[in-house]
C-alpha cells in the first residue's frame, strides 16, 4: 500500500483546507490522519473505520471532518475554522488497529509522506 498525502498549504486563521490521500494496494480496517507540529510528538486527528464510524480528538471535533470515498480508495479531511495551533505536517495512515487503539500511532501500518498546513494568526 502506498499513502500520497497533498493539500496543505497556508491560510489565515478561521479559513478552510481540504487534505486528499490517495491509497493504492490493499484495503484496511481503518484509515486515519494524525499531524505532528514542531518539538511535539504526532497525534491522532480523525479515523474513519470501514463500517463508516468515525472518531475525532476532542481538539478538533465540529471543525474536521474526515471521509473517504472506497470506489477512489481515497481519503479526505476536511479542515473548517483553522486556528494557528492546527499548524501542522498532517499525514495519512492505513492499519488495523482494535478499537481500542484506533487513536494511537503504533496501530497504523502505512504512512504517507505528510503534508504541511500553516494556520497564521
Amino acid at each position: 500500500v502506498q499513502l500520497q498525502a497533498s493539500g496543505g498549504g497556508l491560510v489565515q486563521a478561521g479559513g478552510s483546507l481540504r487534505l486528499t490521500c490517495a491509497a493504492s494496494g490493499r484495503t484496511y480496517r481503518s484509515y486515519a490522519w494524525f499531524r505532528q507540529a514542531p518539538g511535539k510528538e504526532r497525534e491522532f486527528v480523525a479515523a474513519v473505520i470501514y463500517s463508516g464510524r468515525k472518531y475525532y480528538a476532542t481538539s478538533v471535533k465540529d471543525r474536521f471532518t474526515i471521509s473517504r470515498d472506497n470506489a477512489k480508495n481515497t481519503l479526505y479531511l476536511e479542515m473548517n475554522n483553522l486556528e494557528p495551533e492546527d499548524t501542522a505536517v498532517y499525514y495519512c495512515a492505513a492499519g488495523d488497529p482494535i478499537t481500542s487503539a484506533i487513536r494511537a500511532p503504533e496501530g497504523y501500518r502505512q504512512w504517507g509522506q505528510g503534508t504541511l498546513v500553516t494556520v497564521s494568526s
